[in-house]
């Protein structure tokens, strides 16, 4: 087999590469590297918001004018066509308004994977296709493997500390046959890929990178919900049911959260309490030990394969529960439409809405969104 590398040299011919530029150091790189290795490529920023004003300004996101002019001076300093697509509506509908109301059903969702998925890779890979290009180019940390009959992988980034295929793991086998990231098997630093864009004399080199979710302008997750549904005083309860405190609204809280709880009184050992569950039928949130967060088991839906389904029957794999998150050994089967995952050891603090993705060693065998999970522990 063979591998895609960072510089494109995989292909047996030039590629009409769209390179996706979000004003941001990774992007802009990419770029550059699929052009020096030959292929035709034209960038293109996408207008995710119908008021960019509206979303973070500064460096600090990829949905605001200064990060489009940003795309623009790095296309024109690669010396490729650059333009920007409108796709406001489409980012409102497929990933803000499922983000509010996911967390709207007591569920904790990635708006990150939900872009990945339904915007750089389904709306704008479609219109890139129909265009005639041949494949969409961005800054993510992941490995394409090539195979001699044609198929290909996604697998881990060579450097572990930046790896994303977390976030790509929502990609099917014809959108990874479209998919291009030369960042991904490069053994560097970010410190590197930034002195690398100023070598090629892009201004972004010192841009700082964007952590929060883009579409929240002040990073204030609760004001933004709290804003589009309203409060909506429940309870908080003990495992027994017992009332310990009331709130302003469910979707203020997650899976795991310890602060912010506002409880009148201590629990009876003295013990932190942490968020166990969140319930949108009666607007309740129980809390209770840290012990009651471990899980076993879990079963997650709306599975997405990075190539074939896996074999039937379980099967060992890691898996991995967060964008930063550790890997985790664990039993898999696909049964009835589900997946269903055993862990070796309990994992803490596991909320439906989440994705988990599936590898088998580096390779990416596919993603899935828990349903359901199973503690390790009864409830008290």
């Amino acid at each position: 087999m063979t591998i895609a590398s960072s510089r494109g040299t995989a292909s047996a011919r030039p590629l009409r590469v769209l390179a996706a530029m979000s004003g941001g150091v990774d992007s802009a790189v990419a770029a550059a590297r699929a052009a020096e290795a030959g292929h035709e490529v034209t960038g293109v920023h996408l207008a995710l918001s119908a008021n960019p004003k509206s979303f973070r300004t500064g460096a600090r996101g990829c949905c605001t004018v200064e990060d489009s002019h940003d795309a623009r001076r790095a296309a024109d300093v690669i010396g490729i066509p650059f333009y920007v697509w409108d796709l406001a509506e489409r980012f409102r509908e497929d990933v803000v308004e499922d983000f509010v109301a996911e967390y709207e059903a007591g569920r904790t969702p990635n708006p990150c994977l939900r872009c990945n998925e339904k915007i750089k890779f389904a709306a704008l890979l479609d219109k890139a296709l129909a265009l005639g290009f041949d494949a969409v180019c961005t800054g993510h940390y992941a490995t394409v493997v090539t195979h001699e009959d044609g198929r290909r992988e996604l697998h881990r980034a060579s450097d572990a500390a930046k790896d994303q295929s977390y976030v790509l793991g929502v990609l099917d086998e014809r959108q990874l046959a479209h998919a291009m990231f030369p960042l991904g098997d490069t053994l560097t630093t970010k410190d590197e890929i930034r002195a690398e864009a100023e070598r090629r004399g892009l201004a972004v080199a010192k841009k700082p990178d964007s952590h929060d979710i883009c579409f929240i302008a002040d990073g204030d997750t609760q004001g933004f919900l709290a804003s589009r549904l309203g409060t909506a005083e429940g309870d908080i309860v003990d495992e027994s049911g017992a009332k310990l405190g009331t709130h302003e609204g469910a979707y203020g809280f997650t899976i795991g959260q310890r602060k912010g709880l506002r409880l009148g009184h201590p629990a009876p050992d003295g013990k932190p309490r942490y968020v166990l569950d969140i319930s949108p039928v009666d607007n309740a949130v129980t809390v209770g030990p840290a012990a009651s967060l471990d899980i076993a088991e879990l079963t997650a839906v709306r599975p997405r394969w990075c190539g074939e389904p896996p074999a039937d029957g379980p099967r060992a794999y890691t898996a991995q529960l967060r964008a930063h998150g550790a890997e985790t050994p664990v039993e898999a089967e696909f049964v009835d439409g589900e997946l269903r995952v055993r862990f070796s050891s309990p994992e803490r603090g596991v909320a439906p809405g989440q994705a988990i993705v599936l590898y088998d060693g580096t390779r990416v065998v596919g993603s899935a969104t828990i349903e359901r999970t199973e503690r390790a522990v009864p409830a008290v």
